[in-house]
C-alpha cells in the first residue's frame, strides 16, 4: 500500500488535527520579546534562553562541549544531544534533561552534575515549569507538539524497550525518541516486551511479551495502545504478520505453542503445540510457515494444519541444546526460494548463518560468524541481510562486545563485519526509505559500558547506533534509551 494514499476517515482527522496542537502556553507576564526566547512558550523560553544557553554551555558557541544539546530554540531541543532525546513529549519520567534539573528526588530522577553546570540550580517552580510543560506535550509557543504532523505518514522506528515494557519510537529524520509508548497488560509486573512488527499498510505495530499474556495492538498513527489479546502466560518471543495484515502467527519459546490471531477481532484461535518454539517466518502466500526449535536442531514446517520437521545438521532431529546449533531466527529470502538461520551454537567458538532451500529444505550453505548470532533484518533497496552476534569479541576493543555482519542474500558471501562500540546488540532493522541501519544495544551485562544517565524504570540503560546502509559507516551519536532495547522494527521501509 503507497503510504502517500493514505486516507483517514473525516472524524478521526478531525480528531488528529486538534491531537497535535494544545494551547499557546501563557506568557508569564507582558512585555517579552518572543524572538528572544526561540520559539519556546515563554515561561519556558525564559528558562532554556537564560540559564541554559549561555556562554559556556548550551548556546550556539559551547553547546558542542556540553554533550551537544543546543538550548537556544524549540526546534533545536529537538535534536538532542550526543546522548539522544533530551526530552520526550508527554514523558518526563523519561526525559533525561529533567534529570540534570532536578535537585529534589521525590520530584523525579537526580542526575549529576546538576545543570547549569557550577551555577545556581534551578528553583523548584523553575523545574516543575519545565516538567509539567514536557509532561504536556513540549509544544512551541503556538501550541505545536513535536513530531505530531503528518502522523499518517511520518517514518518512524518502533523499538521494544524489554527492561521497561515500554515502545520506543523514533522519528527517522532526526533519528531521536520522539514517544514512549507504555504497554503490557500487568502494570505491576515487567513482562519484557520482546518482538515488534509493523503491518504491511503501516498502519499498526504489533509487541509481544516473553514474559507475559500479552499480544498489543497500537496505532502507529495516534501511537496509542488500542488493542489487546490474551494468549495466556508464555514466552511469547516471535510472530509474524501475513501480507495482507489479517492474520499473526505468534510462537511461544515456554510451552512450544503456536497461536493465530486475527488481527480485526483480536482474537486467538486454538494453540497447535509443538517443541521450544521460537523464530518464525512464512512464504509469500502465507500458507507455509518456517519455525525454529530453538533447543536442538530443528526447523518446523507448517503448511495446511500439518508440519515436517527439518533437520539444520542431517542427523535425526534432537530437541537436546548440547551439541546442537540451536536455531534461533528465521528470515525469507526476498526470492522466495531460500531462507536464513541464524544457529547460536555451531561450534565452542562461533555461530553460523545457515541458508536453507525453502523447497527441498537441504543446506545450500553454511557461513561462519561471530559469537552467539540473534537476530536478522534485510534491506528491500540493496541485496543486504544483515545479523548480530550479540556476544562476539569485538574487535573495536576490549571494553566493547557484539558484532554485525553484513551478507550479500544473492552471493552468499560476507560484504562486511561491523564492528563499534555495541554492547550486546540484538534487535536492529533497516528505514530504506531514509537508507539507514539502526542497530540496538542491550547493554544488560554489568561489565558494559556505564550509562550516561539512569531511568526512572531502574536498570541499566541501553542504547542505538545508526549507520549508513550504502557505507556501512556510523552515523554521529549515540542515542540512550531505558533498560534492555531488544525489537526493533522500521515503519514504512
Amino acid at each position: 500500500m503507497n503510504r502517500f494514499l493514505s486516507v483517514l476517515a473525516p472524524l478521526a482527522m478531525i480528531l488528529l488535527i486538534t491531537a497535535c496542537q494544545h494551547k499557546p502556553f501563557p506568557a508569564p507576564g507582558g512585555g517579552i520579546d518572543t524572538v528572544t526566547y526561540g520559539g519556546f512558550p515563554d515561561a519556558v523560553g525564559k528558562i532554556f534562553v537564560t540559564r541554559c544557553a549561555t556562554a559556556g554551555c548550551h548556546n550556539q558557541a559551547s553547546y558542542q562541549g556540553a554533550g551537544g544539546l543546543l538550548l537556544d530554540s524549540w526546534e533545536h531541543l529537538l535534536d538532542g544531544g550526543n546522548n539522544g532525546a533530551g526530552i520526550v513529549a508527554y514523558s518526563p519520567e523519561f526525559s533525561p534533561l529533567l534529570y540534570f534539573i532536578n535537585t529534589d528526588s521525590t520530584l523525579g530522577p537526580v542526575a549529576v552534575p546538576t545543570m547549569p553546570n557550577n551555577g545556581t540550580p534551578l528553583t523548584r517552580d523553575e523545574y516543575m515549569t519545565i516538567r509539567n510543560w514536557v509532561a504536556s506535550g513540549a509544544p512551541d509557543r503556538n501550541g505545536n507538539v513535536p513530531f505530531a504532523s503528518g502522523t499518517a505518514t511520518r517514518d518512524k522506528i518502533y523499538m521494544t524497550q524489554q527492561g521497561c515494557d515500554l515502545l520506543a519510537v523514533i522519528d527517522a529524520q532526526k533519528k531521536v525518541v520522539m514517544r514512549y509508548i507504555k504497554i503490557g497488560g500487568d502494570p505491576g509486573a515487567i513482562e519484557s516486551a520482546h518482538a515488534v512488527h509493523v503491518s504491511p499498510d503501516g498502519q499498526y505495530a504489533y509487541v509481544c511479551f516473553s514474559s507475559g499474556a500479552y499480544l498489543q495492538k497500537i496505532s502507529t498513527v495516534t501511537d496509542t495502545v488500542v488493542a489487546t489479546v490474551n494468549v495466556g502466560i508464555g514466552g511469547w518471543n516471535a510472530f509474524t504478520i501475513s501480507p495482507d495484515g489479517e492474520k499473526i502467527m505468534l510462537t511461544d519459546l515456554t510451552s512450544g505453542k503456536l497461536v493465530q490471531i486475527n488481527t480485526a477481532t483480536m482474537q486467538a484461535g486454538p494453540p497447535y503445540t509443538l517443541k521450544a518454539l521460537h523464530g518464525i517466518t512464512a512464504n509469500a502466500d502465507f500458507d507455509t510457515l518456517y519455525i525454529t526449535s530453538q533447543y536442538g536442531n530443528v526447523i518446523y514446517k507448517f503448511f495446511d494444519g500439518d508440519y515436517k520437521q527439518v533437520s539444520l545438521d542431517s542427523n535425526p532431529p534432537n530437541f537436546s541444546p548440547l551439541g546442537t546449533p540451536c536455531p534461533h531466527e528465521v528470515l525469507m529470502a526476498p526470492d522466495q526460494k531460500k531462507y536464513f538461520v541464524t544457529c547460536q551454537r555451531t561450534s565452542d567458538v562461533n555461530g553460523e548463518l545457515r541458508v536453507m532451500d525453502a523447497h527441498a529444505d537441504t543446506l545450500i550453505k553454511a557461513i561462519t560468524l561471530g559469537k552467539f548470532p540473534q537476530e536478522m533484518t534485510i534491506s528491500k533497496t540493496k541485496p543486504y541481510l544483515f545479523v548480530t552476534c550479540t556476544e562476539d569479541d569485538s574487535q573495536a576493543g576490549a571494553a566493547w562486545r557484539g558484532s554485525v555482519y553484513v551478507i550479500n542474500y544473492n552471493t552468499l558471501e560476507i560484504v562486511k563485519r561491523i564492528d563499534d562500540k555495541f554492547y550486546q546488540p540484538h534487535g536492529l532493522c533497516v528505514d530504506d526509505a531514509n537508507n539507514v541501519l539502526y542497530v540496538a544495544s542491550r547493554n544488560v551485562n554489568p561489565n558494559g559500558p556505564a550509562p550516561h544517565h539512569s531511568s526512572e524504570c531502574g536498570g541499566r540503560n541501553g542504547y542505538y547506533h545508526t549507520f549508513n546502509l550504502t557505507t556501512f559507516e556510523k552515523l554521529p551519536k549515540r542515542y540512550e534509551v531505558t533498560p534492555d532495547p531488544y525489537g526493533c522494527e522500521s515503519r514504512f521501509k
